[in-house]
């Protein structure tokens, strides 16, 4: 993820929220984050067994509006996003011509010839130098709202039961991925049934000002602060791809385990197709695997992944799972070394420590809609 450094740290309508609780800041894509309040941990486990809320408004809020507008959009994305209905999103990714993911985003259809993107903060200049370079701006109004918008992502078992009151639909009318607009104290919001975390949970879009009157509701409400640190070690537990780790624009989705979002035989030419077709036809050289460290040691971002002793791959995410008490990874290793059992290697400070290849995600919530 990408920002200048020359520029002083974005800072969000809830930065001063962040501080009022005392919150330990970071820097992230450009703007200045809250990394944790009370603690990973206890951050971690009130959305797996609770709510907890972050402060997502650094990402990348996008509008298009125009008859064809998602007609122009399946030329860029290898989803097929004709079969949307209004109310309904789909995760997919926007592809450079050899098929390297551009970003990973979420394309939510609202009615007909009306659609929001959420694209990454760190990727958002190049997501819109992209788009607009490549979408007909003739037949299509584009508009960045990045800046102009709070969003608050609420995740957790008893999510519903804290913004219910807050809100005026029905949120169990709200199947996964589905969305609505809504009102929030008498101001007009946008909610998704979306999340990152693995679990149930809601994404909310507001004027700066209603989400600061948002986020001081749910606090008061029992729901539980959370940053960046228990945002990485949920999505991990549920093996989400974070960009710049294990997704980049030099990896397909096909190598990353994203199969399921190319959708070939439904859909017509994409930027990309012809790299994914041959992929799909011989196979990909590496792939994305799930890792169990045998022992407590935390493989991390970049350790280098060995087989026989010999260099093969390379580990993208580490953690230690608050939820299962097991050291897990993801990292890419030879389409041939990728099978549930192969036992690799991690080298971790000089010493080759093994790991087993696991199913992914680790952890699969019971909570989901």
């Amino acid at each position: 993820m990408t920002a200048s450094e020359s520029k002083s740290p974005l800072r969000t309508p809830l930065y001063d929220r962040a501080i009022a609780l005392n919150a330990r800041m970071t820097a992230f894509s450009g703007w200045e984050m809250p990394v944790q309040f009370s603690g990973i941990i206890p951050e971690h486990e009130a959305v797996r067994h609770h709510a907890g809320m972050f402060d997502i408004s650094h990402m990348g809020k996008f509008t298009l509006q125009g008859e064809d507008a998602i007609a122009q959009l399946q030329g860029l994305v290898p989803s097929d996003l004709s079969r949307l209905q209004p109310g309904q999103a789909q995760y997919t990714v926007l592809l450079n011509p050899q098929a390297g993911i551009i970003d990973d985003i979420i394309v939510y259809q609202e009615a007909a010839g009306n659609v929001v993107l959420i694209v990454n903060a760190g990727t958002k200049d190049k997501d819109k130098e992209w788009l607009l370079a490549h979408l007909d701006l003739n037949r299509i109004e584009f508009e960045d709202r990045s800046e102009q918008q709070a969003l608050i992502a609420v995740q957790g078992p008893e999510t519903v039961a804290h913004l219910q009151p807050l809100i005026d639909i029905d949120l169990s009318q709200l199947t996964n991925f589905g969305h609505s607009r809504a009102v929030i104290f008498k101001n007009p919001a946008f909610i998704a049934r979306t999340g990152y975390t693995g679990e149930d949970g809601f994404e909310v879009m507001v004027a700066p000002e209603i989400g600061v009157k948002l986020w001081d509701a749910l606090l008061a409400s029992g729901v539980t602060p959370c940053g960046l640190g228990a945002r990485d070690t949920l999505r991990l537990e549920a093996a989400m791809c974070l960009y710049s780790q294990e997704i980049s624009d030099t990896t397909t989705p096909l190598e990353a385990g994203l199969g399921w979002i190319v959708h070939l035989d439904t859909k017509g030419d994409f930027i990309g197709r012809d790299v994914l077709v041959r992929q799909k036809a011989t196979g990909v050289s590496r792939k994305l695997v799930g890792l169990n460290m045998q022992g407590r040691y935390i493989a991390r971002h970049d350790y280098p992944i060995a087989i026989d002793g010999q260099p093969a791959g390379i580990v993208t995410s580490g953690t230690m799972s608050p939820t299962l008490g097991q050291a897990i990874a993801l990292g890419y290793v030879p389409t041939e070394f990728a099978n549930i059992g192969q036992v690799v290697d991690v080298e971790i400070r000089g010493k080759l420590h093994p790991a087993t290849v696991v199913k992914k995600p680790f952890y699969r919530s019971t909570n989901r809609v």
